[in-house]
């Protein structure tokens, strides 16, 4: 059973990079072609998606609010995709998901919060 694990320090200071993690287990994302996506969401907001990448590609696609701040990379010894966000101000304070799919299902983490405050 695929299964998503997202990890990330739970408070970050304004101007610094945020840097999460999302472990995939239960399946090899070099031996499978997973779409993996992050997405967030803050307070009261609805989801929103951040960038995403095919597991076995290595160009990264990312929303245009997200392009200049966002990278997406891989590590395929540990079986992660991460994900880091430059300059991060108190609006990006949200709750960080990673999800993949592959073969027609959906596969999420439990979300990981993140609070950017000095």
């Amino acid at each position: 059973q695929v299964q998503l694990q997202e990890s990330a320090p739970g408070l970050v200071k304004p101007s610094q990079t945020l840097s999460l993690t999302c472990t995939v287990s239960g399946a090899s994302i070099t031996d499978n072609n997973f779409f993996l996506a992050w997405l967030r969401q803050a307070p009261g907001k609805g989801l929103e998606w951040i960038g995403y990448i095919w597991t076995r590609g290595d160009v990264a696609v990312y929303n245009p609010s997200f392009k200049s701040r966002a990278s997406i990379s891989k590590d395929t010894s540990k079986n992660q995709i991460t994900l880091q966000l430059m300059s991060v101000t108190p609006e990006d304070t949200a709750v960080y998901y990673c999800t993949a799919s592959r073969m027609r299902t959906n596969y999420w983490g439990q979300g990981t919060q993140v609070t950017v405050s000095s």
